[in-house]
Protein backbone atom coordinates (compact mmCIF):
# COMPACT_ATOMS: atom_id res chain seq x y z
CA UNK A 1 0.00 0.00 0.00
CA UNK A 2 1.61 3.26 -1.06
CA UNK A 3 2.12 6.12 1.33
CA UNK A 4 0.28 8.32 -1.12
CA UNK A 5 -2.73 6.02 -0.89
CA UNK A 6 -2.68 6.39 2.90
CA UNK A 7 -2.40 10.16 2.54
CA UNK A 8 -5.20 10.24 -0.04
CA UNK A 9 -7.44 8.39 2.41
CA UNK A 10 -6.73 10.99 5.10
CA UNK A 11 -7.40 13.81 2.63
CA UNK A 12 -10.66 12.19 1.54
CA UNK A 13 -11.85 11.96 5.14
CA UNK A 14 -11.10 15.65 5.64
CA UNK A 15 -12.67 16.92 2.43
CA UNK A 16 -16.25 16.87 3.68
CA UNK A 17 -15.32 18.53 6.99
CA UNK A 18 -12.84 21.32 6.45
CA UNK A 19 -12.78 24.73 4.78
CA UNK A 20 -12.11 23.23 1.35
CA UNK A 21 -15.67 21.85 1.17
CA UNK A 22 -16.79 24.56 -1.25
CA UNK A 23 -13.77 23.96 -3.49
CA UNK A 24 -14.43 20.20 -3.38
CA UNK A 25 -18.01 20.82 -4.57
CA UNK A 26 -16.75 22.99 -7.42
CA UNK A 27 -14.26 20.34 -8.48
CA UNK A 28 -16.80 17.54 -8.49
CA UNK A 29 -19.28 19.73 -10.41
CA UNK A 30 -16.60 20.19 -13.08
CA UNK A 31 -16.02 16.43 -13.03
CA UNK A 32 -19.74 15.86 -13.63
CA UNK A 33 -19.69 18.28 -16.55
CA UNK A 34 -16.75 16.50 -18.13
CA UNK A 35 -18.35 13.09 -17.59
CA UNK A 36 -21.51 14.19 -19.37
CA UNK A 37 -19.53 15.69 -22.25
CA UNK A 38 -17.21 12.69 -22.70
CA UNK A 39 -20.22 10.40 -22.45
CA UNK A 40 -21.85 11.96 -25.49
CA UNK A 41 -24.25 14.09 -23.47
CA UNK A 42 -25.75 11.11 -21.63
CA UNK A 43 -27.01 12.46 -18.29
CA UNK A 44 -28.24 9.19 -16.77
CA UNK A 45 -25.62 7.85 -14.33
CA UNK A 46 -26.82 4.30 -14.94
CA UNK A 47 -25.96 4.65 -18.63
CA UNK A 48 -22.82 6.75 -18.22
CA UNK A 49 -20.17 5.01 -16.10
CA UNK A 50 -17.92 8.05 -15.64
CA UNK A 51 -20.91 10.11 -14.59
CA UNK A 52 -21.92 7.45 -12.05
CA UNK A 53 -18.45 7.60 -10.51
CA UNK A 54 -18.60 11.41 -10.43
CA UNK A 55 -22.01 11.35 -8.75
CA UNK A 56 -20.78 8.83 -6.17
CA UNK A 57 -17.80 11.07 -5.52
CA UNK A 58 -20.19 13.98 -4.93
CA UNK A 59 -22.25 11.90 -2.53
CA UNK A 60 -19.16 10.83 -0.61
CA UNK A 61 -18.46 14.54 -0.04
CA UNK A 62 -22.02 15.01 1.27
CA UNK A 63 -22.87 17.25 -1.67
CA UNK A 64 -26.63 17.98 -1.50
CA UNK A 65 -28.80 16.01 -3.92
CA UNK A 66 -30.14 19.25 -5.41
CA UNK A 67 -26.61 20.44 -6.20
CA UNK A 68 -25.82 17.16 -7.94
CA UNK A 69 -29.00 17.28 -10.03
CA UNK A 70 -28.38 20.89 -11.02
CA UNK A 71 -24.80 20.08 -12.05
CA UNK A 72 -26.03 17.24 -14.28
CA UNK A 73 -28.79 19.35 -15.85
CA UNK A 74 -26.41 22.24 -16.41
CA UNK A 75 -23.88 19.94 -18.08
CA UNK A 76 -26.52 18.27 -20.24
CA UNK A 77 -27.93 21.62 -21.31
CA UNK A 78 -24.65 23.31 -22.22
CA UNK A 79 -24.48 24.47 -25.83
CA UNK A 80 -20.80 25.19 -26.03
CA UNK A 81 -20.71 28.01 -23.45
CA UNK A 82 -18.07 26.14 -21.47
CA UNK A 83 -15.68 23.74 -23.19
CA UNK A 84 -14.47 21.39 -20.46
CA UNK A 85 -11.27 19.53 -21.26
CA UNK A 86 -9.50 16.68 -19.48
CA UNK A 87 -5.70 16.84 -19.35
CA UNK A 88 -3.28 14.30 -17.89
CA UNK A 89 0.02 15.83 -16.82
CA UNK A 90 3.07 13.66 -16.20
CA UNK A 91 6.16 14.67 -14.29
CA UNK A 92 8.51 14.27 -11.39
CA UNK A 93 8.39 15.90 -7.98
CA UNK A 94 10.85 16.27 -5.10
CA UNK A 95 13.23 13.32 -4.61
CA UNK A 96 12.33 12.05 -8.06
CA UNK A 97 8.86 10.75 -7.20
CA UNK A 98 6.76 10.09 -10.32
CA UNK A 99 3.48 11.95 -10.70
CA UNK A 100 0.31 11.72 -12.78
CA UNK A 101 -2.03 14.71 -12.42
CA UNK A 102 -5.60 14.60 -13.73
CA UNK A 103 -7.02 18.01 -14.59
CA UNK A 104 -10.47 19.18 -15.68
CA UNK A 105 -10.41 22.73 -17.04
CA UNK A 106 -12.23 25.25 -19.19
CA UNK A 107 -8.94 26.90 -20.19
CA UNK A 108 -6.22 24.49 -21.29
CA UNK A 109 -3.50 27.14 -21.77
CA UNK A 110 -4.06 28.69 -18.35
CA UNK A 111 -4.17 25.31 -16.61
CA UNK A 112 -1.00 24.12 -18.34
CA UNK A 113 0.92 27.24 -17.33
CA UNK A 114 -0.29 27.07 -13.72
CA UNK A 115 0.41 23.35 -13.25
CA UNK A 116 3.86 23.76 -14.78
CA UNK A 117 4.52 26.62 -12.36
CA UNK A 118 3.43 24.50 -9.36
CA UNK A 119 5.80 21.74 -10.42
CA UNK A 120 8.75 24.10 -10.83
CA UNK A 121 8.12 26.01 -7.58
CA UNK A 122 7.99 22.72 -5.68
CA UNK A 123 11.23 21.39 -7.11
CA UNK A 124 9.64 19.23 -9.79
CA UNK A 125 9.35 19.21 -13.55
CA UNK A 126 6.65 18.43 -16.13
CA UNK A 127 7.58 15.62 -18.53
CA UNK A 128 6.46 14.75 -22.04
CA UNK A 129 3.39 12.49 -22.46
CA UNK A 130 4.36 8.86 -21.93
CA UNK A 131 7.57 9.63 -20.03
CA UNK A 132 6.01 8.72 -16.68
CA UNK A 133 2.79 6.84 -17.48
CA UNK A 134 4.59 3.50 -17.97
CA UNK A 135 5.31 3.50 -14.22
CA UNK A 136 1.59 3.26 -13.44
CA UNK A 137 -1.20 0.81 -14.16
CA UNK A 138 -4.83 1.76 -14.69
CA UNK A 139 -6.91 0.03 -12.07
CA UNK A 140 -10.32 0.01 -10.44
CA UNK A 141 -10.27 0.63 -6.68
CA UNK A 142 -13.01 -0.15 -4.17
CA UNK A 143 -12.87 0.49 -0.45
CA UNK A 144 -14.67 -2.09 1.68
CA UNK A 145 -15.97 -1.60 5.22
CA UNK A 146 -13.77 -3.55 7.61
CA UNK A 147 -15.30 -6.01 10.09
CA UNK A 148 -13.79 -7.49 13.26
CA UNK A 149 -12.27 -10.28 11.15
CA UNK A 150 -10.41 -8.54 8.30
CA UNK A 151 -8.19 -11.56 7.55
CA UNK A 152 -11.26 -13.61 6.69
CA UNK A 153 -12.57 -10.73 4.57
CA UNK A 154 -9.33 -10.57 2.60
CA UNK A 155 -9.45 -14.30 1.82
CA UNK A 156 -13.09 -14.15 0.72
CA UNK A 157 -12.44 -11.11 -1.46
CA UNK A 158 -9.54 -12.84 -3.20
CA UNK A 159 -11.88 -15.75 -3.98
CA UNK A 160 -14.17 -13.33 -5.85
CA UNK A 161 -11.47 -12.94 -8.49
CA UNK A 162 -10.11 -9.43 -7.92
CA UNK A 163 -6.53 -8.47 -8.79
CA UNK A 164 -5.34 -7.54 -5.31
CA UNK A 165 -6.62 -6.93 -1.77
CA UNK A 166 -4.88 -4.78 0.86
CA UNK A 167 -5.88 -4.22 4.47
CA UNK A 168 -5.27 -0.66 5.65
CA UNK A 169 -6.02 1.15 8.89
CA UNK A 170 -9.73 1.81 8.51
CA UNK A 171 -10.84 -0.09 5.40
CA UNK A 172 -9.94 -2.86 2.99
CA UNK A 173 -8.85 -1.80 -0.49
CA UNK A 174 -9.72 -3.98 -3.46
CA UNK A 175 -8.04 -3.55 -6.86
CA UNK A 176 -9.53 -4.90 -10.06
CA UNK A 177 -9.50 -4.54 -13.84
CA UNK A 178 -10.98 -1.08 -14.56
CA UNK A 179 -13.28 -2.56 -17.19
CA UNK A 180 -14.72 -4.96 -14.62
CA UNK A 181 -15.21 -2.48 -11.79
CA UNK A 182 -18.99 -2.55 -11.84
CA UNK A 183 -19.13 -6.32 -12.34
CA UNK A 184 -16.79 -6.89 -9.41
CA UNK A 185 -18.73 -4.49 -7.21
CA UNK A 186 -21.91 -6.48 -7.85
CA UNK A 187 -20.10 -9.73 -7.00
CA UNK A 188 -18.58 -8.28 -3.84
CA UNK A 189 -21.88 -6.85 -2.61
CA UNK A 190 -23.62 -10.16 -3.33
CA UNK A 191 -21.20 -11.73 -0.84
CA UNK A 192 -22.41 -9.39 1.88
CA UNK A 193 -19.57 -6.85 1.80
CA UNK A 194 -20.31 -3.14 2.11
CA UNK A 195 -18.61 -1.11 -0.64
CA UNK A 196 -17.88 2.39 0.65
CA UNK A 197 -16.49 3.86 -2.57
CA UNK A 198 -15.22 3.00 -6.03
CA UNK A 199 -13.05 4.87 -8.49
CA UNK A 200 -10.67 4.52 -11.41
CA UNK A 201 -7.05 5.15 -10.46
CA UNK A 202 -3.45 4.96 -11.65
CA UNK A 203 -1.62 2.51 -9.38
CA UNK A 204 2.19 2.76 -9.20
CA UNK A 205 4.05 -0.36 -10.30
CA UNK A 206 7.11 0.40 -8.15
CA UNK A 207 7.40 2.70 -5.16
CA UNK A 208 10.02 4.99 -3.68
CA UNK A 209 10.22 4.56 0.09
CA UNK A 210 10.52 7.77 2.10
CA UNK A 211 11.63 7.20 5.70
CA UNK A 212 12.73 10.72 6.63
CA UNK A 213 10.08 13.01 8.16
CA UNK A 214 11.44 16.20 6.58
CA UNK A 215 11.54 14.62 3.13
CA UNK A 216 8.05 13.23 3.67
CA UNK A 217 6.78 16.69 4.56
CA UNK A 218 8.43 18.17 1.48
CA UNK A 219 6.65 15.70 -0.77
CA UNK A 220 3.29 16.04 0.98
CA UNK A 221 3.47 19.83 0.77
CA UNK A 222 4.15 19.52 -2.96
CA UNK A 223 1.17 17.16 -3.38
CA UNK A 224 -1.02 19.47 -1.28
CA UNK A 225 -0.21 22.45 -3.49
CA UNK A 226 -1.14 20.48 -6.60
CA UNK A 227 -4.36 19.14 -5.10
CA UNK A 228 -5.36 22.63 -3.96
CA UNK A 229 -5.47 23.88 -7.55
CA UNK A 230 -9.10 24.35 -8.63
CA UNK A 231 -8.66 22.36 -11.85
CA UNK A 232 -6.84 19.37 -10.35
CA UNK A 233 -9.07 16.34 -9.80
CA UNK A 234 -6.57 13.66 -8.75
CA UNK A 235 -2.84 13.33 -8.14
CA UNK A 236 -1.16 9.92 -8.28
CA UNK A 237 2.39 9.30 -7.13
CA UNK A 238 4.73 6.40 -6.40
CA UNK A 239 6.06 7.46 -3.01
CA UNK A 240 5.69 5.11 -0.05
CA UNK A 241 5.74 6.76 3.35
CA UNK A 242 5.53 4.26 6.26
CA UNK A 243 2.58 4.94 8.53
CA UNK A 244 4.78 5.75 11.51
CA UNK A 245 6.52 8.47 9.47
CA UNK A 246 3.25 9.72 8.03
CA UNK A 247 1.88 10.24 11.55
CA UNK A 248 4.83 12.50 12.41
CA UNK A 249 4.20 14.91 9.52
CA UNK A 250 2.19 18.09 10.06
CA UNK A 251 1.21 18.84 6.46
Amino acid sequence: MSGHSKWATIKHQKESKDASRGQAFTKVSNLISTAVKSGGGVSDPEKNFKLRLAVEKARSLNMPKGNIERAIKRAAGQKGEVDWTEILFEGYGPLGVALMVEVTTDNKNRATAEIKNLFERGGGKISAPGAVAFQFKKSGLMTIEKTNNPQEQVLKLMDVGVDDVEEVTDVIEVYTDPGKLREMRDKIESQGFKVLSEELIMKPLNEIKIEDVNKAQQILKFINNLESHNDVQKVYSNFDIPEEILKKTNV
